[in-house]
């Protein structure tokens, strides 16, 4: 169940926390603002786009705010150019961590990336050195399990690829082209998910056999997160029941 581990578990409970301190919005304008300028401002004509638009809309961002950076990506006034570099390594226990960024400086970029994992022990590495143990793949999750027939009967119809169920959510699988498809679908269907996005999914994960090390890779993430450069951090890490009651506690 690749992709539906523990880490999606934090991953989805600190994005509504980041949303509530609206600490994600920034980040999140600026993926709405590229998208657009790097395709048709027609979320149903731009994959990437409707992605952006479907995370705005889980962190509770308003369309008239939506509306406004389309405008503002389609009518290319967001100043200076943007470069967009992923940034792979490793932390603690052999947790592999992409880093997306959207930056117009990449030493400063660099230099502040490469801290953030050597601060907790991780390490920067090249390109391709962890890339290849993700997947890209949109996630549409549910938290009600009591839907998986009615699921399974609209999604894969809509084109999706699959439906895990891990007895406390669903997670429905798609194609990232195939993502706005099948979210409408859904929607179409009243089945609203609490969680929708194009992600990066990893196929393996790394197991943390201790709070302390489950703490400092978690601490190595929210730092990535805080950088002002950072779009997103993907990560493999999987701990267990035990460490996340104490994580939780």
């Amino acid at each position: 169940m690749a992709g539906h581990s523990k880490w999606a578990n934090i991953k989805h409970k600190k994005a509504k926390e980041d949303a509530k301190r609206g600490k994600v919005f920034t980040k999140i304008i600026r993926e709405l603002v590229s998208a657009t300028k790097q395709g048709d401002p027609d979320p149903d004509a731009n994959p990437r786009l409707r992605a952006a638009v479907e995370k705005a809309l889980s962190a509770n961002m308003t369309k008239d705010t939506i509306n406004r950076a389309i405008e503002r990506g389609a009518g290319n006034t967001d100043g200076g150019e943007m470069e967009e570099i992923t940034y792979e390594g490793y932390g603690l226990g052999g947790v592999a961590v992409l880093v997306e960024t959207m930056t117009d400086n990449v030493n400063r970029t660099v230099g502040e990336v490469r801290h953030a994992f050597t601060k907790h022990g991780g390490n920067l590495g090249t390109s391709g050195s962890v890339a290849y143990l993700f997947e890209k793949r949109g996630e549409i999750v549910f938290d009600d399990v009591s839907l998986e027939d009615e699921l399974m009967l609209t999604a894969l119809d809509a084109g999706a690829t699959d439906i895990l169920n891990d007895g406390e959510s669903l997670l429905v699988i798609t194609e990232p082209e195939q993502f706005g498809m099948v979210k409408d679908a859904l929607n179409e269907a009243g089945l609203n998910s609490v969680h929708a996005e194009v992600t990066m999914s990893p196929t393996t994960t790394a197991d943390i056999d201790t709070v302390d090390d489950a703490q400092t890779v978690l601490k190595m993430i929210d730092m990535l997160e805080d950088l002002d450069d950072v779009q997103e951090v993907y990560t493999n890490l999987n701990v267990s029941d035990d460490i996340m009651a104490n994580l939780e506690s």
